[in-house]
């Protein structure tokens, strides 16, 4: 079986020139990262401290019991 013989030819590209975007800094994807995390948990913690204290004031006890489990996540150190 012979060989297959590839040829390439190279054409001036016509268009509009294309620009390279500068790549954001490690520092600046990890501090945002970061921010947004901080910014999630303590949201997620407020509304289910919300939660929890609006099943205290009703008083259903099955609920306030699955909130406090959910809630221990929040407080573990």
């Amino acid at each position: 079986m012979k060989k297959q013989k590839i040829y390439y030819r190279y054409y001036r590209y016509d268009g509009k020139p294309l620009v390279a975007k500068r790549e954001i800094l490690y520092e600046f994807k990890l501090t945002s990262r970061l921010l947004l995390d901080e910014l999630c948990f303590q949201w997620n913690k407020e509304k289910l401290e919300d939660a929890i204290n609006s099943s205290i004031d009703k008083g259903d006890k099955e609920n306030f019991l699955k909130l406090s489990q959910a809630y221990k996540h929040f407080i573990w150190e």
